[in-house]
């Protein structure tokens, strides 16, 4: 199972950022297109802001899987139920405690008090475990990860990066910016934001752990991987796709490219 997990590997290498893709658009189609893209670890699912449902998550996880990437579940709230989905993205976390409570439900006994014996698990590797090798090995393979996106959260990260079992503080800069009352408008990032994602980078290094931030352009992704973030989410399929109409329409119509939105 861990040479499956393909993002693990990436991190293990140490050989430079785990970069990967979002996917908000449903279809198994539309996941395989994102995992085979060359130099992606990762394909995340979003839940929560995508056109995803439940159906379409179980479409794309397994997708993503066979087609050679990791597939990443962000969750539509943070209720412990929803969390058994592999590798699992939580936003909005607050508190110390709701980390602590999402290790619980992430995990298997005796770490957490994860119920064991759906048989949909195994099929999200290549190869495919056994239940056995899967209920085995599975506390060590699964990334549990919390995005930082609120005051709360910011106010306690040295504490939530330090939490037994959180693997990955992923940050989401909108949110995190309207939440500190520095929201990005025009695509502009205030010191206090800059100061927000540095201080949650520095804090998730010195526990140990992986800090990864949501971009808007693979120009935005090489600037934050060099500022020595863990992993790294290069694009959108719906606002590639977006770009990638509108550039063409223009082109072939003789006029001016329009200028590509989305950037911070």
């Amino acid at each position: 199972m861990k040479s499956a997990s393909w993002i693990k590997t990436a991190f293990a290498k140490g050989a430079g950022p785990s970069m990967g893709l979002w996917q908000m658009l449903p279809g198994a189609n539309v996941s395989r297109l994102l995992a085979r893209t060359p130099g992606v670890d990762w394909v995340l699912v979003d839940c929560e802001h995508g056109n995803i449902d439940d159906a379409a998550m179980h479409d794309a996880v397994p997708a993503v899987a066979a087609a050679g990437a990791s597939p990443i579940v962000r969750l539509p709230d943070i209720q412990s139920w929803m969390v058994k989905r592999k590798r699992v993205l939580v936003p909005l976390l607050r508190t110390v405690q709701e980390a602590k409570e999402l290790v619980q439900a992430a995990k298997f006994p005796p770490v957490g008090r994860r119920g064991f014996g759906s048989p949909l698990a195994m099929e999200r590797f290549q190869p495919a475990p056994t239940m056995t090798e899967y209920l085995q090995q599975a506390n060590d393979t699964l990334l549990t990860m919390v995005q930082i996106e609120t005051k709360e959260a910011l106010d306690v990260v040295e504490n939530i990066a330090a939490v037994d079992g959180i693997d990955v503080l992923f940050i989401g800069p909108f949110d995190l910016g309207n939440n500190i009352g520095h929201p990005i408008l025009s695509g502009i990032m205030k010191q206090e934001l800059l100061d927000a994602i540095a201080r949650t980078l520095a804090a998730t290094h010195k526990a140990g752990k992986k800090c990864g931030i949501f971009c808007t352009s693979g120009e935005q992704a090489k600037m934050f991987a060099d500022q020595g973030f863990d992993m790294l989410s290069v694009a959108t399929d719906y606002t590639a796709l977006q770009a990638t109409l509108a550039e063409s329409v223009s082109v072939a119509r003789g006029i001016a490219k329009p200028a590509r939105g989305g950037t911070y």
